[in-house]
């Protein structure tokens, strides 16, 4: 498979998330995630979560790039499982850009 271009990643590996989802099966390893169903991806979400905190007090910059990638990849596995995508996440991200951390948590409605 063709490396995809920078500007589209995001978008080229959710068609794939999304072509792996209807497969269904042990084609891959995505396929297998979503057989497995959601309890098992939200807990290569944790698993993942813990590895990029432990590379980060590391301080090796590569193993942390790494892990980080590994932590992006399963969230979309999960976005895709729900049928979402990067982009809702966007969109909140634009919507809280360019104001305070503490204002926009602020904002929050409270449970």
């Amino acid at each position: 498979m063709e490396q995809p271009g920078m500007d589209n990643l995001f978008a080229q590996l959710e068609a794939v998330l999304r072509q792996r989802r209807e497969q269904g099966g042990d084609q891959s390893y995505v396929a297998s995630l979503y057989k497995s169903g959601l309890d098992r991806m939200l807990k290569k979400i944790g698993e993942e979560a813990t590895e990029v905190v432990l590379a980060a007090k590391n301080g090796d910059a590569q193993e942390l790039a790494a892990e980080m990638a590994d932590l992006w990849f399963h969230c979309l596995v999960v976005l895709a499982y729900r049928d979402m995508d990067s982009s809702a996440v966007m969109r909140i991200l634009a919507e809280r850009f360019g104001r305070s951390g503490l204002e926009e948590k602020a904002s929050r409605p409270h449970n």
